[in-house]
């Protein structure tokens, strides 16, 4: 006898082969692997309830990563992390390891200038150019005009140039 229902069908599957890339995305979201996965279950939980549904979609990875998202950003609880743990599963695929210490110091800088932003401006930057979606993608993801996702994405540039490059002050004479 199964012990799955029909509601089941194909879902561990589905967690299966997208776990890593979700939880790479909230990590972006989040800036901490804990709240990434705890960000990344709480969507599947939401997903699974409807799998039925979202299944049937055309791509089930992008109602996740809504669900992630909305729920980034109605977390009120600020976490506040004062290191950033990383994994060897977090080189970057190909890293021959030749500058370590140089990617993972540049990775560190980013994402702690992600941790910047609003939750929502961030959204908009890790699914444009992170997750790699289009314009109208995020702005349908995120319920909100194109305009919108180019004015969040293009402020939100500017705040991560301003943070990882800034100016010095002038001394006075």
């Amino acid at each position: 006898m199964s012990t799955h229902s029909p509601a089941d069908d194909g879902f561990r599957a589905f967690v299966e082969q997208q776990w890593g890339p979700l939880v790479r995305v909230a990590y972006l979201l989040t800036g901490d692997r804990g709240h990434a996965e705890d960000l990344v279950q709480a969507a599947l939980e939401k997903t699974h309830r409807k799998w039925g549904r979202v299944s049937r979609m055309e791509a089930p990875v992008a109602y996740v990563r809504k669900a992630m998202v909305n729920t980034a950003i109605s977390w009120r609880r600020r976490r506040r992390v004062s290191e950033v743990p990383l994994l060897a599963t977090d080189s970057p695929p190909g890293s021959s390891g030749a500058d370590a210490y140089g990617s993972i110091e540049q990775r560190q800088q980013v994402t702690a200038a992600l941790r910047t932003l609003p939750p929502r401006m961030r959204a908009v930057l890790v699914l444009r150019y992170f997750a790699d979606l289009g314009e109208s993608e995020v702005a349908e993801l995120l319920g909100c005009s194109v305009g919108t996702v180019k004015s969040q994405a293009s402020r939100g540039l500017d705040r991560l140039r301003a943070h990882l490059n800034p100016v010095p002050e002038r001394t006075r004479a």
